[in-house]
């Protein structure tokens, strides 16, 4: 049986979270300890150097005991699909919260290089640790910055970490969605993008991106070809959700 169907679609977990939320552009973390919980819970619990147990063991921690902010289990094997499809070389994510996404993209693009961007230090710490338990650190890469901070974060990922033009095959966006349209006009002023890249952009209806769902209506087939993928809100089955993937035309 799966561990969503012993679930009640809203717990105590997800209410609990709501008060937190505006913790989250500031401090990255809903506030009550569950991320530490959850490192904890993986390292005890998921089989060492096993991706597939550790992506189960964060998701079993999300239903059975604090709701997580990770892409989850029913939105994942869409940016598992979109993944495979890209066939990256060079992946980026903005979000690195717990290390899921990143970790979803290592496993789907095993010679990949995979850099996460994440405001805050403390998720980068407990992301490293799992990336490190689930034996994928010596090739996903957690930078603390933000895409927004002036050309800084920009610059380490050009200087540091070879980010150059045409070079970036896919993009995971997954942070704070007020700046998921600015963030990628950041990224297309480098013209690290080519033809063919994908970007893969979480939690485009709840809590909601709409300026970055306009663009891509707004330049479908022109600049972008889009897909919408319904679903639902992660970790359970009342709220629909939305995970846009689009391809870039150049």
């Amino acid at each position: 049986m799966s561990f969503r169907a012993r679930i009640a679609p809203l717990r105590w977990s997800v209410w609990r979270m709501a008060p937190g939320i505006r913790n989250l552009t500031r401090t990255g973390q809903i506030g009550d300890g569950r991320e530490a919980a959850a490192v904890d819970y993986v390292l005890r619990h998921a089989r060492a150097g096993d991706i597939d147990d550790v992506l189960a063991t964060i998701d079993k921690f999300a239903y059975e005991k604090s709701m997580l902010i990770n892409i989850g289990d029913e939105k994942g094997p869409i940016l598992d699909a979109a993944v495979r499809r890209a066939n990256p070389a060079l992946a980026l994510e903005l979000g690195t919260y717990c290390g899921y996404g990143a970790l979803r993209i290592a496993r789907a693009a095993p010679n990949a290089r995979v850099y996460s961007v994440e405001l805050a230090e403390v998720n980068a710490a407990n992301a490293r640790q799992i990336w490190a338990h689930a034996g994928v650190a010596d090739r996903v890469t957690c930078v603390v910055g933000t895409i927004g901070d002036g050309g800084r974060t920009l610059d380490k990922l050009s200087n540091e970490h070879g980010f150059a033009s045409g070079t970036l095959d896919f993009v995971f966006i997954d942070h704070d969605k007020k700046v998921y349209l600015d963030d990628l006009q950041s990224i297309l002023e480098r013209d690290w993008l080519h033809p063919g890249s994908i970007v893969v952009a979480d939690n485009v209806l709840v809590p909601g991106a709409p300026k970055y769902r306009a663009y891509m209506r707004r330049e479908q087939g022109r600049r972008w070809n889009t897909r919408e993928h319904k679903a639902h809100l992660e970790y359970q089955t009342l709220v629909p959700d939305l995970v846009l993937e689009s391809e870039y035309l150049g």
